[in-house]
């Protein structure tokens, strides 16, 4: 029988998160699986401000944090907006804006609050040219206090607007001519601009690529990859790059979009931190399945393991798992709370099969709909409410067509980090 792909979310019992784990269902501080799509951060104080769109019907969605883990829903920020896509933050004058894009045309929105209120300033096309467009990105240049609108223009064009100090779109600054991108963003290090960018693929990932110039003016040279190109940017597509200056580094982050095939509520995010090397002029995704920054000193960590259960001290029928073979484990620990495991496993082939998990009395449950890259990477992270004390029985099985295997190595538990 086909698991069901019902996710393991228990308002009731949330506690704040630890951890960034990529590509993994991510929930708010209320138990909600966050919904903020095609986004962009800004931080105000000590505040980080996360604005997306609703899968469901695209109006601007806002979510606060002090730390990029613990996000508390700030709600609609435009109720009678929607269909406005990829929505992104600015401050060019005293009043707080939203640019979007709707109908191919670019929307702002105007408020005098940060939170709440927005209600349409403009909605046009793309200057000089009056081009449409379909993705969105903001840069703000502090060396310049200007704010920049990029969009995937007309004819193939990547776009760099000025955001002028009334709110209108002003003069195109600089342009991107070689090839099929969209998805723009820009973040800028040591006196280098790297404009990353996505092929047009629809809502199915492939390698991002990166362009460099010493000026927000151009010239745009380049297009390496931001990560290998098996990868396809670790399944996801670009929508925006976050700097957090600490007291003991600076850390650039790469956030993107980990689609489903509709670009819909199933669609996860993947963020991580990313190398830049100004001199050579590259840009590379530092991935790992699960990490976070100290939003004051710009340090990164990683997890510690508390234990680990492995495979051949499991009840199994194979370590390698096939249709109707499973593996159990017995007496795993529990904190009584909503909870980060990993399963490490690997499969011959994340097309043609599922791997799926039951916990304790719960349905059966597919890894893919708590984390979209299982099965593409050997550790997969997920949220779990498990049984206080070592009183849990996990099953790994699979599903899928002839000549799907799934290798299974074992469960990691991880120690709290509060």
């Amino acid at each position: 029988m086909r698991p069901s792909t019902l996710l393991l979310a228990y308002a009731s019992s949330v506690l704040g998160a630890s951890w960034i784990a990529p590509g993994a269902v991510w929930y708010d501080t209320k138990g909600t699986k966050i919904d903020a799509h095609g986004g962009g951060v800004v931080k105000r104080g000590d505040t980080f401000y996360w604005v997306g769109h609703a899968a469901a019907n695209q109006t601007p969605m806002l979510y606060s944090s002090t730390d990029l883990i613990n996000w508390t829903p700030q709600g609609q920020q435009a109720s009678s907006v929607t269909g406005m896509w990829r929505p992104k933050i600015a401050k060019p004058n005293g009043s707080f804006w939203l640019f979007g894009q709707q109908d191919r045309y670019v929307l702002s929105l105007k408020s005098a609050n940060f939170i709440g209120g927005y209600s349409q300033s403009a909605k046009v096309y793309i200057p000089p040219s009056s081009y449409s467009y379909s993705d969105t990105g903001m840069f703000y240049d502090d060396s310049t206090q200007t704010y920049y609108l990029l969009t995937s223009a007309d004819h193939n064009i990547v776009q760099v607007n000025r955001i002028n100090s009334d709110g209108t779109l002003g003069d195109k600054v600089s342009d991107l001519r070689a090839g099929a991108y969209e998805a723009p963003g820009i973040v800028k290090a040591d006196g280098v601009y790297f404009l990353i960018v996505s092929g047009k693929t629809g809502w199915r990932s492939n390698p991002n690529k990166v362009f460099w110039s010493t000026s927000i003016n151009g010239p745009w040279t380049g297009g390496s990859d931001i990560a290998p190109q098996d990868q396809n940017t670790y399944g996801s597509q670009n929508t925006f790059e976050l700097t957090v200056a600490g007291s003991q580094k600076t850390t650039y982050i790469y956030m993107g979009d980990a689609w489903d095939s509709k670009g819909g509520a199933s669609s996860n995010y993947v963020w991580a931190p990313m190398n830049i090397n100004a001199g050579a002029h590259t840009v590379t995704i530092d991935y790992h399945s699960m990490w976070k920054v100290d939003v004051n000193t710009g340090v990164v960590s990683y997890p510690t393991t508390l234990k680990r259960y492995e495979a051949e001290h499991a009840v199994l029928s194979g370590r390698t798992v096939r249709d109707a073979s499973e593996v159990t484990f017995h007496n795993v620990t529990g904190t009584g709370a909503l909870q980060w495991l990993s399963f490490h496993y690997k499969v011959s082939n994340p097309e043609a099969g599922e791997a799926h998990i039951y916990v304790n009395d719960e349905p059966a449950v597919n890894i893919s709909s708590l984390n979209s890259r299982a099965g593409y990477h050997t550790s997969t992270p997920v949220q779990l409410n498990l049984r206080a004390g070592d009183v849990n029985t996990i099953t790994f099985g699979a599903t899928g067509g002839e000549g799907f295997e799934v290798a299974v190595d074992g469960i990691e538990l991880f120690e709290e980090d509060e």
